[in-house]
């Protein structure tokens, strides 16, 4: 977990130019969780007030990365996919979609896509020498800026299987924002042989009642302090998968998805409440 500040550290905390760290960011709350430091008071606030809800929250946003990063190397060592599209990526930490996948391959092509202008400054730094991989700063909602984008279109070759990462992004849509419609545009967008990839905060209803409890809460939560977040059914993130063919075991809490000997997330009220897969557009 981040390191304790004092209140006269916070009230020194600085942020490149158009950065407000007033307001929390969803890519910085996330950063919290995993132990990061590239976040604020703000965000800090805000994740302790879902670690009352949810005190294994950390465990849920380690067992999403790892989730990435399986599905990362699956994806590039076992279905060879060397390009790349992750739209929602966040700030940078260990195990991002390049490093895994360019291990696999050097010549892979990774364009990471956020809303947040940290993630820019940040990411950017990183990629400074790095010619297959670019961050670019642009909205789910506008799906078709973001596949249209010059930058993109650059560097990723839309006749070849492209693999698009949807971690923990489309749960950020609100309803009236139509995100099966924004997921089936972007799914129109590849070519046959691509994979989806989705994590999504997830609600199990009546099969789980103490689980789908605090999942209401922290969609409360959420809402209040971020102004987005929404707990799913299952049937309602299956959706966003359209008709493409899902790779065993299907939709599945994160842990459960071809779980590795490194793996370290542990089970927890939130375990049920993140679900994730992978799908295959046929040919």
């Amino acid at each position: 977990m981040s390191e304790e500040r004092s209140p006269a550290e916070a009230g020194q905390e600085q942020a490149p130019a158009g950065i407000d760290i007033a307001r929390p960011s969803v890519a910085r709350v996330y950063d919290f969780m995993l132990g990061g430091k590239d976040n604020f008071a703000s965000d800090r606030n805000v994740a302790e007030m879902a670690l009352q809800i949810a005190p294994d929250a950390p465990q849920a946003a380690r067992a999403n990365r790892e989730f990435l990063r399986r599905v990362v190397r699956h994806l590039a060592a076992e279905a060879g996919v060397r390009q790349f599209v992750d739209i929602g990526s966040g700030l940078p930490t260990q195990g991002n979609v390049h490093e895994i996948a360019q291990e696999v391959d050097p010549a892979t092509r990774v364009v990471y896509v956020d809303n947040d202008p940290i993630v820019l400054v940040h990411g950017r730094a990183l990629l400074a020498r790095n010619d297959t991989t670019m961050v670019i700063q642009a909205d789910i909602r506008r799906p078709e800026q973001i596949m249209d984008h010059p930058d993109l279109r650059r560097l990723i070759d839309f006749s070849q299987p492209v693999g698009l990462l949807l971690f923990g992004i489309l749960h950020h849509l609100n309803d009236d924002e139509a995100p099966e419609g924004i997921a089936a545009r972007l799914r129109d967008a590849l070519p046959a042989g691509s994979f989806v990839a989705i994590s999504h905060f997830h609600n199990p209803g009546d099969a789980r009642p103490e689980v789908a409890a605090q999942a209401a809460s922290a969609e409360k939560l959420f809402n209040e302090n971020l102004g987005t977040g929404r707990w799913r059914t299952r049937e309602e993130i299956l959706a966003y998968f359209g008709d493409f063919e899902l790779l065993d075991p299907g939709l599945v809490p994160l842990p459960e998805w071809r779980p590795g000997p490194a793996d370290q997330a542990t089970q927890g009220i939130t375990y049920h409440t993140f679900a994730g897969g992978v799908a295959r557009k046929p040919d």
